[in-house]
């Protein structure tokens, strides 16, 4: 056990959290950032939105975030937090370690639900996405199919025909689509296949994808929409208020949760899941966190 107590500890280097970091540390703040690798920024190949950056890496952001964290002594640890608990001070485990400190910020993000097919991984970020936010302007004027198992996955494909391309496929898992919706997509010449995609094809770029059944559907770009899970196990000794459908985390206009002096930055909250909107959260969080410690 540790006798040292931080400022903030950040658990996640994501951009929400290595935001906080570069802020506490230019206050001069105790900091201690724990990350444990990964995450679905460090796997973005092009971020487009993010101002100044006409295109970016998620890796290069990361890389470059944690530099820039380090030249203001912010202390960062690899590993992975376990549980969260608060006494007097909140108690931040990773593995058999345990680490004190006075303010927490979560940006651990979320893991993408991605279905099982053959050579996903080799266009992942390239061909194949998950955000029509972060990459929906990709498609625009390609081939492009639509994989998913909801209504919402219709409504999807409505948005992105009136966005980006004309030529959209539709494949759902099963056939759960009142035939209202049917008939809308007929009307706006969206195809709509009831199927299991097993593999894509393709070499340098992508061909097609192949369903069960041996059915081919040509297409340049995947937009899958199976939605994601949230990186949020360690929390679950914590008493700390989710929205009505007991999902997403509530905060207020500063992130703060309803567990005082924990913030929630990224995906985990309410709002908008985007790189640059993240960092934002963190930004407010960690002026907030100033104020406060030095009301202490």
């Amino acid at each position: 056990m540790t006798e040292q107590i931080y400022d903030c500890i950040i658990i996640g280097a994501g951009p929400g959290g290595l935001q906080a970091a570069i802020y506490l540390g230019r206050y001069n703040r105790n900091v201690l950032l724990i990350d444990r690798g990964g995450g679905r920024t460090q796997h973005a190949k092009h971020i487009e939105n993010f101002l100044t950056q006409k295109a970016i890496s998620g890796k290069e952001i990361i890389e470059t975030g944690i530099e820039q964290a380090k030249s203001f002594n912010v202390k960062i640890e690899h590993g992975l937090v376990t549980k969260v608990l608060k006494s007097e001070f909140f108690e931040v485990y990773v593995g058999d370690k345990q680490y004190l400190s006075k303010f927490v910020i979560v940006s651990s993000g979320v893991y993408d639900n991605l279905p099982p097919i053959e050579r996903l991984h080799k266009f992942l970020g390239t061909g194949f996405f998950t955000c029509i936010d972060c990459d929906g302007y990709r498609t625009t004027n390609k081939k492009l199919v639509i994989i998913g198992n909801s209504i919402k996955t219709v409504h999807l494909a409505i948005a992105m025909k009136e966005m980006f391309t004309k030529d959209i496929t539709i494949i759902l898992y099963a056939d759960k689509v009142p035939d209202e919706y049917k008939e809308e997509l007929k009307e706006e010449s969206i195809p709509l296949i009831i199927g299991r995609p097993v593999k894509i094809t393709g070499e340098e770029k992508m061909e097609a994808v192949e369903l069960k059944g041996e059915q081919r559907i040509e297409c340049e770009v995947i937009m899958s929409h199976f939605g994601y899970k949230l990186n949020d196990g360690f929390l679950s000794e914590l008493n700390i208020k989710r929205d009505s459908n007991g999902f997403k985390f509530i905060v207020n206009h500063n992130y703060e949760s309803s567990l005082s002096g924990l913030y929630i930055v990224g995906p985990l909250n309410q709002g908008n899941d985007q790189a640059v909107i993240a960092a934002g959260e963190g930004a407010v969080a960690a002026i907030d966190i100033k104020k406060r410690l030095l009301e202490r």
